[in-house]
């Protein structure tokens, strides 16, 4: 019964570990932005679109933004402004 738990256990923590390694961060420069297709460009030339959950009221280009997004995707899981 032990060695169960103990499996059951480090399965969970390798899961969880597994899950918070998908994530990738960036910052950068907004050189256009397109509310309603949700796209934004960044002077580095690379395209990302944002998540319907993301709140892009307050950016314009011109403005620098750190970033969360999914590893191996362009979507954006969080966009702050940086001031």
């Amino acid at each position: 019964m032990t060695n169960k738990l103990t499996a059951a256990l480090a399965g969970g923590a390798l899961l969880a570990s597994a899950i918070f390694a998908v994530a990738g961060e960036g910052q950068g420069v907004i050189a256009s932005l397109d509310p309603e297709t949700r796209m934004i460009v960044l002077e580095d030339g690379s395209s990302w679109l944002a998540a319907d959950e993301v709140d892009l009221s307050g950016l314009a280009p011109g403005d620098t933004i750190s970033v969360v997004y999914t590893d191996g995707t362009t979507t954006l899981t969080e966009v702050t402004k940086v001031e």
